[in-house]
């Protein structure tokens, strides 16, 4: 850990222990350091301590709470290079691409600073002249998360910043893999005026056994999820019992499609940026590349040439793009379903090498048909399987043939065809002629088994807020 300046900011580091959990570097095998882990009863207590500080945090007003989570983003802007550090050491990606994530999670830290200002009610036209009718909005209690390691400055961020701006206390557990960074930006909190009992980080081994404290705690009146279908399930069957406030973002098996009428150099730059962000390890990123037969040729030898200049390494290391992938059962996977989709018919356009621990070669396949298992499964690693289709209508039965439903993207110029295809798409978000979409100020979240609720935006304030309708009679 001798490269992260500020070792103020991992105060949290202990020593090697039965109990203790190691957090390994995944481009070099390096053990940075230990983080303590929590036992089930302990987990209760900073429950029960957030649920008596959620009172005190939520009896300020929206603009005190604001001018402290204002601060919150100082900080945390102020650190933005030994946060990328932090990230990329225990996460793996390239170093520019972790200074980007600092200022993307920061973005939420200010964005809803602001909106907990403005969580307005209303007042509503009475039905009898002796009655008035308002609603108010309150903060829901005590929230907490169970975040993934892709992203684990900003999976925290547009989780924790509306939580406390509505008023709520917040707990997160962050994955086993990435829980400095959880305990870096929680400092930073901390210095910044919040209460240590209101923003609790809790690690623990297992992350099954923190969701069922969670999920069956009365205390707990809302869960946000980030990670798999499979696990969304779970946790969303675990809740009932309680009828607890659920915010779900799940899986993603996200098409990428090039129409006949696109403009090529866009598209391809928008595909690289799509696909091999984070190494392809993103939930929106690129999994599948519907092009059309008329352009099909040109846009994989242009997308081919751009996957050439890509170069895979230690995040740490200058001109690197794609970093490792974070543990051998992820490369495993990935390795897995490029084997079978070569030996369903598949080729593979890039070079068929294998390289050393978890790095692993930027691929691109052609050949590949729409009832093979790479282009239904989320491929999560830097892998492009290219598809033509020749009608639309083709298309958006390919597209939509799947039990996802969060990102899609698709490049062309008839202003027709861009509105019928962006509302045919089974989506929550569609990028139009953009491969990137994500920033604070729109709602992020998807449809069928890629969950509900919404993140950023006007709408991610209002997952941690009750309505109440108040009636005046007697006016």
């Amino acid at each position: 850990m001798q490269t992260i300046q500020n070792r103020a900011l991992l105060k949290v580091l202990c020593d090697a222990s039965e109990q203790a959990l190691a957090v390994v570097n995944p481009a070099t095998d390096e053990v940075l350091g230990y983080v303590p882990t929590l036992s089930e009863a302990d987990i209760h207590l900073a429950l029960e301590r957030a649920h008596g500080a959620q009172k005190q945090w939520a009896a300020r007003t929206a603009k005190d709470r604001a001018t402290i989570i204002k601060q919150w983003f100082n900080l945390v802007i102020q650190n933005r290079d030994d946060l990328a550090r932090i990230i990329t050491l225990e996460q793996g990606k390239p170093l520019t691409e972790a200074n980007s994530e600092v200022v993307y999670g920061a973005s939420f830290i200010e964005w809803f600073a602001e909106q907990g200002k403005r969580s307005y009610g209303h007042t509503i036209p009475t039905h009898n002249r002796d009655r008035r009718l308002a609603t108010i909005k309150q903060p829901v209690g005590v929230a907490a998360a169970i975040t993934p390691w892709n992203f684990p400055i900003a999976m925290i961020t547009r989780k924790a910043a509306p939580a406390l701006a509505a008023g709520c206390s917040f707990l997160v557990k962050p994955a086993n893999q990435t829980p400095l960074t959880a305990y870096a930006v929680a400092e930073l909190a901390y210095q910044a005026g919040i209460p240590q009992d209101v923003l609790q980080v809790v690690t623990h081994h297992s992350s099954t056994v923190v969701g069922k404290v969670f999920c069956e705690s009365p205390i707990v009146r809302k869960l946000s999820f980030t990670g798999s279908t499979r696990v969304g399930r779970q946790l969303m069957a675990q809740c009932a019992p309680t009828v607890k406030r659920l915010s779900l973002e799940l899986g993603g098996n996200a098409p990428f499609i090039v129409f006949d009428d696109a403009n090529i150099d866009a598209a391809v730059a928008g595909a690289v940026a799509s696909k091999f962000r984070n190494g392809g390890q993103t939930c929106v990123c690129a999994n599948r590349f519907y092009v059309h037969r008329a352009v099909y040729d040109e846009f994989v030898a242009r997308f081919h040439n751009a996957v050439k200049q890509l170069r895979v390494g230690n995040g740490m290391d200058h001109g690197v793009h794609i970093g490792p992938m974070i543990d051998q059962a992820a490369k495993d996977k990935v390795n897995g379903l490029v084997t079978r989709a070569i030996q369903e018919g598949a080729h593979q356009l890039t070079e068929q090498s294998r390289m050393e621990g978890l790095f692993m070669m930027p691929t691109i396949l052609v050949n590949v048909r729409q009832g093979m298992d790479i282009v239904h499964d989320e491929i999560f690693g830097p892998v492009a399987p290219m598809i033509p289709f020749q009608s639309d209508e083709e298309l958006i039965e390919m597209t939509n043939d799947t039990i996802y439903g969060l990102a899609a993207y698709f490049y062309s110029q008839n202003i027709s065809r861009i509105w019928r295809v962006a509302e045919a798409l089974e989506y929550g978000m569609v990028g139009i002629n953009e491969g990137i979409i994500s920033t604070e100020q729109v709602p992020f979240g998807g449809v069928k088994q890629s969950g509900f609720g919404r993140e950023g935006g006007q709408e991610g304030i209002e997952e941690y807020l009750d309505t109440k309708y108040l009636c005046f009679g007697g006016i």
